[in-house]
Formats: C-alpha cells, sequence, structure tokens
C-alpha cells in the first residue's frame, strides 16, 4: 500500500493541476450525490408523503421538488463529465511521460548495458510496465473525489440518525481486513504475471526477428511450441490474478449491500417505536446505499496498485540504470584524415572489471596513422568487432583508453565521437523508408552528396536504375535490395557524414570482390579522405591495407604488412590461406579420383 500510494505521489507531483481539475470535478459529483438523497428525503417528507395523506399535492411543492432534483441531477452529470476528462488527460501524460523517459534512457544508456538486457523486455518495459504503472491514474480522482461524498454522507448520516450511523459503519473495518488480505494475496502473483509478459514478448521478438532462420530450417513448429508454453504460463497467471481479483470483487460489493440490510432492520424497527419518521429512514438508508458506490471506486484504485508498483519498479530498474556513458568537453577539431590510437585496452562483456564475466581484450595497443588503412585480422571470437565498437565509443574499455588525434575519447563532448568517427557494422540494418531517408537519416543533406556517397560506395548504378531512385522505399529490413546492395547503402550513409575515421566491420562481405576493392580504392582517392579501418578476411582485401594487425584471442599478436605477416606470423598465414589451401586440397582430391577412374 505505501508503494502504491508513492507511485500515485508521482503523478499526482507531476500532474497537479490536472489532478486537482479531477479531483474538483469528482467532489462536485461526491457533494451533488449525496444531495440528491436529502433531495429524495425533502421530497418523500413534503410530496410523497402529504400526496398519501391528502390525496393532493400543491403545484408549488410539486415544481420545487423537481427542480431540486433536477439541478442536482445536472451539477452531478457537470462533475462526472469533469472528472473522466481530466483523469483521462493525466493517466495518458504519464503513460507518454514515462514512454519518453524510458526510450531517452536506453539511448543514453551504453551498449554494454544492452548487451545484458533481451530487447523484447525492453519493449514490456516501454509498452505493457508504462501502462501497468499508470492504470490506476483513471480511477483515482473518481476515489479521491468520492472521499469527499463518503465524508459528506457519513457527517449527514450522524446527524440525521447516530444510531443508524452507527450500525452502517461497522462495515468499514471489515472493508479494511479484507482489502490487507487481498493486497498480500495479488501483489506476488501480479508480480509473476508481469514477468511473464515481458518473457513473452522476447520470443515474440526472436521468432520476428529470426523469421528467416525459422522458416529457412522448418522449426515454425518448435517455435510455436516455446511461444504457447509461455503464453500459457502467462495465462495461468492472469487466471489467477483474475481469481483472486474475482474473489475480491463480489464481496467488497457485498459488504455495503449487508450495511444496508442492517441499516433497514434497525430503522424499521426504531420506525415502528417512532423514534424516528419516514423520511429519516429513506434518507439514512439512500446515503448509506451511496456509500457503496466509493467503497467500489476505492476499490478499483486498490485493486490496480499491485500491477501498478510492479510496472513502476520495472520502470524505475531502467530509469535508474547506471552505466550512463560520461561526457567531457573537448572537441574533436578539424576535417582532416583522425589518428587513431589504442593503449593498454582491455574489455568484458557482462562486467565493470577485467575478472568480469567474459574477458574478450587484453592489453591491446596499436596505433593507425591519418589518412593510413589498417585491416584487423584474426580468427571468429578474437575480439575484433568488439575492438571495433570501442573506436567509435559503443562501450567503454574497462581499462587502458582509445585515443583520436591524441584526445581521450570519454573526454570528448557529446556527440562530438559520432560527428567524427563511422562505424559500418556486420549487420546491416535498413529503415523501412526510401534510401534518401537510409543514407541521411534525417540530416540536412542535399542529394548530390547523398549522390556522390552512393558512388563512393559503388551504389549509384543500382540505386539509379530503381523505380524512383532515390525516393524508392526498401522495404521493412531493407528486404527489396540483395545484402551486397544493403551492405552498400549502409556504407553511404557512413560516407555522407564525411568522418575522418571510419571503420568497417566486416561490412563488405556480402559485395563481389572487384567491386569491394573498387569501394576500398575510392575511399583511399576520395576528395574528403578518411583513415579507415577494415576487418577483413578475404586475402584481396588485405592485401589493400597499408597495414595489418592480427588478433589472436583478444590479443595483438602482430602487426605490419600483408608480406611481412605472412612471412613471419604462421597463425595469420593460416588464417589468410585457409581458402586457398581448402581449395588445392579439393583439386589435389579431384585429380587423384580422376586418376583412380582412368585406372
Amino acid at each position: 500500500m505505501r508503494q502504491g500510494l508513492g507511485v500515485l505521489g508521482v503523478a499526482i507531483r507531476a500532474e497537479k493541476s490536472i489532478f486537482a481539475a479531477a479531483v474538483l470535478s469528482s467532489a462536485l459529483y461526491g457533494l451533488m450525490t449525496v444531495a440528491a438523497a436529502w433531495a429524495l428525503g425533502w421530497a418523500t417528507d413534503h410530496v410523497v408523503l402529504p400526496a398519501f395523506e391528502n390525496g393532493r399535492i400543491t403545484t408549488g411543492a410539486l415544481a420545487v421538488g423537481a427542480l431540486l432534483i433536477l439541478g442536482v441531477s445536472l451539477l452531478k452529470a457537470l462533475g462526472v463529465a469533469g472528472r473522466r476528462y481530466f483523469a483521462g488527460v493525466m493517466q495518458y501524460r504519464m503513460q507518454a511521460r514515462s514512454r519518453r523517459d524510458v526510450t531517452r534512457q536506453y539511448l543514453r544508456l551504453p551498449l554494454a548495458w544492452h548487451h545484458r538486457h533481451p530487447t523484447g523486455q525492453l519493449l514490456s518495459n516501454a509498452g505493457a510496465d508504462v501502462e501497468a504503472a499508470w492504470a490506476p491514474l483513471a480511477p483515482l480522482p473518481m476515489a479521491v473525489g468520492v472521499v469527499v461524498m463518503l465524508v459528506t454522507a457519513a457527517v449527514a448520516m450522524v446527524i440525521t440518525d447516530p444510531i443508524l450511523a452507527l450500525v452502517g459503519f461497522l462495515v468499514f473495518p471489515a472493508i479494511a481486513v479484507l482489502n490487507l488480505v487481498y493486497q498480500r494475496r495479488l501483489n506476488p502473483l501480479a508480480t509473476r504475471a508481469q514477468q511473464l509478459r515481458a518473457e513473452v514478448s522476447e520470443i515474440a521478438h526472436e521468432s520476428f526477428d529470426g523469421a528467416l532462420v525459422v522458416k529457412t530450417l522448418g522449426r515454425e513448429d518448435e517455435e510455436t511450441a516455446r511461444f504457447l508454453a509461455k503464453a500459457d504460463e502467462l495465462r495461468d497467471a492472469n487466471i489467477a490474478v483474475g481469481r483472486v481479483r474475482g474473489l475480491f470483487d463480489p464481496v467488497l460489493e457485498a459488504l455495503p449491500t449487508l450495511g444496508v440490510l442492517a441499516v433497514l432492520l434497525i430503522g424499521a424497527m426504531r420506525l415502528e417505536s417512532g423514534a424516528i419518521g419516514s423520511g429519516v429512514l429513506v434518507q439514512v438508508a439512500y446515503l448509506f446505499t451511496l456509500l457503496a458506490f466509493p467503497i467500489r471506486a476505492l476499490g478499483w484504485v486498490l485493486a490496480e496498485l499491485p500491477r501498478a508498483v510492479v510496472g513502476y519498479q520495472r520502470i524505475r530498474a531502467v530509469l535508474d540504470a547506471t552505466g550512463s556513458m560520461e561526457h567531457g568537453a573537448a572537441e574533436l577539431a578539424g576535417t582532416a584524415p583522425a589518428g587513431l590510437e589504442v593503449r593498454g585496452l582491455g574489455y568484458a562483456y557482462g562486467g565493470g572489471d577485467g575478472d568480469a564475466d567474459f574477458p574478450v581484450l587484453h592489453d591491446v595497443s596499436l596505433e593507425v596513422a591519418p589518412g593510413r588503412t589498417v585491416a584487423l585480422v584474426g580468427p571468429t571470437g578474437s575480439g575484433k568487432s568488439t575492438l571495433a565498437q570501442t573506436f567509435v565509443r559503443l562501450v567503454d574499455p574497462v581499462r587502458g583508453t582509445v585515443l583520436l588525434d591524441g584526445t581521450d575519447l570519454r573526454e570528448v563532448t557529446r556527440g562530438g565521437v559520432s560527428d567524427a568517427v563511422a562505424l559500418v557494422p556486420q549487420q546491416t540494418f535498413l529503415f523501412d523508408d526510401t534510401v534518401r531517408g537510409n543514407v541521411t537519416l534525417g540530416r540536412p543533406v542535399g542529394d548530390e552528396d547523398v549522390w556522390a556517397a552512393l558512388r563512393l560506395a559503388q551504389a549509384e548504378g543500382f540505386v539509379s536504375a530503381l523505380p524512383s531512385g532515390l525516393d524508392t522505399q526498401v522495404g521493412e529490413r531493407g528486404t527489396s535490395l540483395s545484402g551486397g546492395q544493403r551492405q552498400r547503402i549502409a556504407l553511404a550513409r557512413a560516407l555522407v557524414r564525411r568522418p575522418r575515421l571510419l571503420v568497417l566491420d566486416d561490412a563488405t562481405s556480402s559485395v563481389d570482390p572487384q567491386v569491394e576493392a573498387r569501394i576500398l580504392y575510392g575511399l583511399r582517392d576520395a576528395a574528403q579522405a578518411s583513415t579507415v579501418v577494415v576487418i577483413a578476411y578475404r586475402m584481396a582485401t588485405i592485401a589493400l591495407a597499408d597495414e595489418v594487425v592480427y588478433l589472436e584471442h583478444g590479443r595483438v599478436v602482430d602487426q605490419g604488412g600483408h608480406a611481412e605477416l605472412l612471412a613471419r606470423c604462421e597463425g595469420y598465414r593460416n588464417l589468410v590461406t585457409a581458402y586457398e589451401r581448402q581449395e588445392a586440397e579439393r583439386e589435389a582430391l579431384d585429380a587423384e579420383q580422376e586418376e583412380e577412374v582412368s585406372a
């Protein structure tokens, strides 16, 4: 309860004026509801009973009674409209604010944090958790407003007849005990259901993201079974929550009804003894029937509080997450190719020190002179892609430094690194947008610069042949383009920014060797040249580099020219000549088989 009220307090402080307007409207509704009981009592004594006793009523009394009831009803309707409108505005504003805050935090948090949190969970945080956190805001102003009605009705009952009021008030301790039991039963069930929503979202996202793998390997039934198993768990958890709520709601509604019966029973006895009149009994009974509604309204808020607490805690876990990158005040001035230096760099996934869960880089040191092209080469798992991410500060090393033109990247102002450095990753991603939109990503870049970047990326030809040229929609993830075309669009996206350091993480693997060679030669001869670091496997690509850095097991084993490393580094030689050796062995085996057949 304390945590739930704390969540509601956050919303009230954020939307003071809207909440105040909603509560005032609800208070008007509550006051007019109680006033309706007084109007009903007045009509009973001055209109209904005289009509039975005398067989007639005066026009004036009938008009006053009718106007009284009509006026109260109109004010009551005005209160209902204002309450619902302002409550909705408050709820949707808080949801929008939370989604913006969560999304901004996602963008602030480093890639290392995202490595530890699945995408489905992040989607659930920004969707289901936000909705759950602020679900009580819809009934909250009504619940607060009807407290006015509750207090007013209670005071009116005491003034009208203290004995009947005391009989009715016996129901409140029972309601308090019922709510305590309910909160303790529901909270763990709601927590489990909210966690399962995230897990179902994770599986669905994986299945959609890996649709090609699922379809090509015929894993539809297995993926369906995996999703159904988790969906069934969520169903059972929601049923458990619904079962508790289904038991709570009718009992909560039954208690005021029992109170009404008790009031009528005692009131009838007092009426028979002459202690009270008929109008008093009608007024008190009606007032107590009104108490059932505010109790239900409070129950709606209380019923949503456990889910709200869970949803808010999951949102706060994101907003309070540490690891966001700090920035300095240094500027990376200039437009010439930048020099890159790495000193004693170490990195590990899953932790904050060198002895963390998955250490991948160990004491890496290297230097790339401005304007040079350097190839990073190494077997799978040697840490090349992770090292490339440190060059563009997607992640910070746990030890050592990365310097651009002698400036530690951690000292650069926010946005300074992305203005000077561009990374084209292994996994090419295109948005469901036009070619132009995918190249510019919203930057104010003219079509001439876009075509120049496409020309340098060897993409001008196929883009010109597209139905609408730069305005052609490429489809979700660029599905209308081939793998090589997507890679060249992604390369143009980086080149249009004229980076001083360009990092290519196997970014031309789907491009044929002749086109790849033209791209690398073009980068070297471009009017706005860049320092280029390329992660490569092909011999032809590596041979184009001015220098090669060879990594094994997260360490720099050797560094030098391609020919030098071929001569002196066995691991490098075995890696880059693997394809040639495999082809030679296959040709030799084919020759032996032909000789055996001819013999």
